[in-house]
């Protein structure tokens, strides 16, 4: 299957069967980024992480006592 990244624009091959194939076939809101794309946006996101200054959203989760 042939993929493009959606940062750089670079056209690269990954198994047809692959389970990161099959993601991008079945749900098209799912992107690809190649690896050089993928390790940038982490460690600069690491980066951010050890300022300080970075916070993460998530939902908070709510303990059930059942």
């Amino acid at each position: 299957m042939r993929v493009k990244c959606v940062i750089c624009d670079v056209i690269e091959s990954i198994p047809d069967f692959s389970p990161q194939a099959k993601k991008l076939r079945n749900r098209p809101i799912h992107t690809y980024l190649c690896q050089a794309c993928y390790n940038r946006i982490e460690q600069k996101t690491n980066n951010r992480m050890e300022t300080g200054n970075f916070r993460l959203y998530r939902a908070k989760k709510q303990d059930d006592e059942w």
